[in-house]
């Protein structure tokens, strides 16, 4: 199975580092965001990819193409471009990495569309290239593969991004709660699709794949949900990404489940 990984936003809730390259190429513990998310498919044997690239793509073409350079230590005689020695290997060389130039301003339905031909005919995985989750891929498939409907969503309870304050019927405060866990359910953007969730794609440049995709999957009764109880964070903002590098040099990442 092939993971579709959409890499293609602005990233303008983290002008600080977006100014200068694609999020999924902002660094948690030196290595990109997007590396990240590709280790925790990789440990559960999806080591196909695709990337959905659009700003500042050519960075992402450069990162894999150059793989090895990013990744080792090696030795060059400058004048012969071909003669180039590397002193260490990669625990990724057995990874295949397609990176699809999905456009500048095509909104996420429109990028899934766009990367058709590279996964047509096969069910796949997509998820956004900014996320981490400790979440069960095996789990996760064979969920999809039970209930036989044609697209599968992960849902999360996340923290609520506010403390919150208990007020009695006389206007009085009862207790704080430090950021509580929500009852209700959100993306986490981990799916399953089926291939003829293109049809639901078609002339998408400009839609959402959480609006009207897969608003009409849901009426249809195709589409299932998948609850995730473990980690889960998204890298919107800059103090996210700096939760995520503290997380990483503390040695608590939930999210890697790789050796």
């Amino acid at each position: 199975m092939k993971a579709v990984l959409l890499a293609g936003g602005l990233g303008t809730r983290m002008r600080e580092e977006t100014e200068f390259r694609p999020k999924p190429m902002v660094e948690i513990g030196g290595k990109p965001v997007l590396w990240h998310l590709m280790k925790v498919f990789a440990a559960h044997d999806v080591t196909e990819f695709v990337i959905c690239a659009g700003y500042k793509g050519e960075q992402i073409k450069e990162y894999f193409l150059n793989y090895a350079a990013h990744n080792t230590d090696f030795t060059i005689t400058l004048g012969r471009s071909g003669d180039v020695k590397f002193h260490d290997d990669h625990l990724e060389r057995e990874w295949v990495v397609t990176v699809v130039d999905t456009g500048q301003g095509t909104l996420t339905a429109g990028r899934v569309e766009r990367i058709e031909p590279y996964v047509k005919g096969e069910r796949f995985m997509v998820t956004y290239g900014d996320g981490l989750a400790d979440i069960d891929l095996g789990a996760l498939q064979s969920f999809h593969e039970g209930h036989g409907h044609k697209a599968t969503i992960t849902t999360v309870r996340p923290l609520s991004r506010f403390g919150l304050v208990d007020v009695d019927g006389n206007g009085l405060v009862t207790r704080f709660r430090e950021k509580p866990q929500m009852e209700d359910w959100v993306s986490a953007g981990f799916f399953v699709f089926e291939p003829d969730v293109f049809d639901y794609l078609r002339d998408s440049d400009e839609k959402m794949l959480e609006h009207e995709p897969l608003a009409a999957l849901a009426a249809e009764g195709e589409l299932a949900a998948y609850r995730h109880d473990g980690f889960w964070q998204p890298m919107d903002t800059y103090r996210e990404s700096q939760l995520l590098n503290e997380m990483w040099e503390g040695g608590e990442a939930p999210w890697k489940v790789w050796a």
